[in-house]
């Protein structure tokens, strides 16, 4: 009689598969009006303000609809079908069409009025300048028996 190895690795890895492709299918994967996407996105902090990118491949910007709030970014749109009556032949369809929402929370507080935005192939990227309060500031203080008393400010972009 042979020995056979036993690899519960091998079991769970095949229950991740199955588990991905029923949430994948939940999702709307295919390519249905109804279904709902977010788009991925990236929020880097580059001191005095921080900057958000939303990969949104196939909209055009008369699509996007951007509302910029202090603390969060709220962006929405609609992925359209082209050829709507001619949906048929498709072995595969993995392409996410139908309206989107993304709300992004941000870190801190930012000058909502003062954004700039900038959307080229595919990558929406705005800029968002942070408010006087929410800078990184170091003010150094003087000790007693120095004969300077007088304070400096500067902004840095190191956190605490």
């Amino acid at each position: 009689m042979a020995i056979i190895r036993w690899s519960p690795f091998i079991e769970v890895e095949a229950i991740h598969r199955q588990l991905d492709k029923i949430i994948d299918d939940f999702a709307g994967l295919t390519p249905t009006e109804n279904a709902i996407w977010k788009p991925g996105v990236e929020l880097q902090d580059n001191g005095d303000n921080l900057t958000l990118k939303a990969e949104i491949p196939g909209v055009e910007a008369k699509d996007l609809d951007i509302s910029v709030l202090r603390d969060a970014v709220v962006i929405r749109g609609e992925h359209r079908y082209e050829n709507k009556a001619e949906n048929k032949g498709y072995f595969r369809s993995e392409f996410r069409y139908g309206k989107f929402e993304r709300v992004v929370s941000l870190p801190v507080a930012v000058q909502n009025d003062k954004v700039e935005a900038n959307f080229a192939n595919g990558i929406l990227t705005l800029t968002l300048p942070k408010v006087e309060e929410a800078k990184n500031r170091v003010f150094k203080v003087n000790l007693a028996g120095n004969e300077d008393t007088t304070n400096t400010e500067t902004n840095t972009d190191e956190t605490k």
